[in-house]
C-alpha cells in the first residue's frame, strides 16, 4: 500500500458521530480496498456512527442488516442505485429495498445518459475512477443498456420517475442525485419537493461529468437539498482543492454535508476519509463548528429516520 496521509486526533475527535454517507467496499464487481464488516469494525474503533455502503451495480440493504447483527454498535445502512444494473428508473426496485430497510436511493451514476454523454475531461494527473474499466469491459463484451433517462425530449421529469419519488417520499429514504447534469438535477429535486420527497441529497457537484457551477448549487440548497463533498474528487485531483473551498463558502457549510466516496484500493483508509476531509478544511480557515456542522450534524440528520 502508498503512503497516505492521517488524520489529526483533532480531527478525529472533531467528526466522532459521523456517519460516511458514500462508500464503496466489498464485496463487489471490482477490487476495494476492505469489506464491510471489517470497516464496521474501523469505525467503531475510531468513533464514528455508521455507514452506507454504496454500489454502482447491486443493492446493499441486506448486506447493510448483516452487518449491523455482527458489529451492533455501528449503523451501517443499505442503498440502491437505479443504474442498468437495477433495471435502471425501476420503482419496483426502490420499493424493495424501501422494504429492507435501505437508507439511500441514488439515481443513475455510470448509466446515466449525462455521464454516459459526458465530453469532459479529468484534469492532468487526476485519477480515473475504477468503474470506468467496469464499463468499458462490459461495452466491449456487448453487455450494455441504453443510457438511463431522467427527462423528456420537452426536460420534462418522466411519469417514471416520479413513480420512484413517490416512492421514495412513502419510505422516507434519500434521494440522491447521482451523476446527473445540474439542468436535470434542478428539475428532478423540484418534482421531489412537489412528490413529498423529505431529504435530497446533491451528490459529488464538483466530479468531472457534472461540475455545478455555484449559481446551480445555491438554487440547490435553497430548495433544502443538501450538498455532498467528498474526499476523493479533490485528493485524486478531478478538483483543486482551493475550488472546493471556494464552493463550499460560496454556498454555506450549513448546506454541505462531508463524505469519503473511499474504499479503492490506492487511496486512504476508508475510516480515515472525513477526519483528513476535516483537516483540510481546517487548514483552510473554517471554523470546527463549520466542519462538525457538515460532518456530523448533516450527516445524521440524512442517516437517520425523520420525525
Amino acid at each position: 500500500m502508498p503512503d497516505h496521509p492521517v488524520p489529526s486526533a483533532s480531527a478525529r475527535a472533531l467528526v466522532t458521530g459521523a456517519y460516511d454517507i458514500h462508500v464503496h467496499v466489498a464485496p463487489d464487481v471490482m477490487p476495494r480496498r476492505i469489506d464491510d464488516l471489517d470497516l464496521a469494525r474501523r469505525f467503531a474503533a475510531v468513533g464514528l456512527a455508521g455507514f452506507v455502503l454504496k454500489s454502482h451495480y447491486v443493492a446493499t440493504a441486506e448486506r447493510a442488516a448483516v452487518v449491523r447483527k455482527v458489529v451492533p454498535t455501528v449503523d451501517v445502512l443499505g442503498a440502491v442505485t437505479l443504474n442498468g444494473a437495477m433495471g435502471g428508473i425501476n420503482p419496483t426496485a426502490v420499493e424493495i429495498a424501501g422494504r429492507q430497510g435501505a437508507r439511500i436511493v441514488w439515481l443513475p451514476t455510470v448509466d446515466a445518459r449525462n455521464q454516459r454523454d459526458s465530453a469532459a475531461h479529468d484534469p492532468p494527473g487526476a485519477t480515473p475512477p475504477m468503474w470506468r474499466a467496469v464499463q468499458a469491459d462490459l461495452h466491449a463484451r456487448g453487455i450494455t443498456t441504453e443510457p438511463v433517462d431522467v427527462l423528456d425530449d420537452r426536460g420534462l421529469v418522466l411519469d417514471r420517475v416520479r413513480q420512484v419519488l413517490r416512492v421514495v417520499a412513502a419510505h422516507d429514504l434519500v434521494l440522491a442525485t447521482g451523476h446527473l447534469s445540474g439542468t436535470e438535477i434542478l428539475a428532478v429535486t423540484r418534482a421531489a419537493g412537489e412528490e413529498g420527497v423529505r431529504r435530497i441529497v446533491v451528490t459529488h457537484p464538483e466530479f468531472t461529468s457534472q461540475r455545478l457551477p455555484v449559481s446551480q448549487q445555491r438554487e440547490l440548497a435553497a430548495s433544502g437539498a443538501l450538498l455532498e463533498r467528498c474526499f476523493t474528487t479533490a485528493y485524486t485531483g478531478k478538483v483543486d482543492w482551493q475550488e472546493l473551498f471556494d464552493n463550499i463558502r460560496a454556498v454555506g457549510t450549513e448546506h454541505s454535508v462531508l463524505s469519503s466516496d473511499l474504499g479503492q484500493p490506492f487511496n486512504p483508509p476508508v475510516e480515515d476519509g472525513i477526519a483528513l476531509l476535516a483537516d483540510r478544511l481546517l487548514a483552510a480557515g473554517f471554523g470546527a463548528d463549520e466542519v462538525r456542522t457538515m460532518a456530523v450534524t448533516n450527516s445524521r440528520h440524512l442517516a437517520a429516520p425523520s420525525v
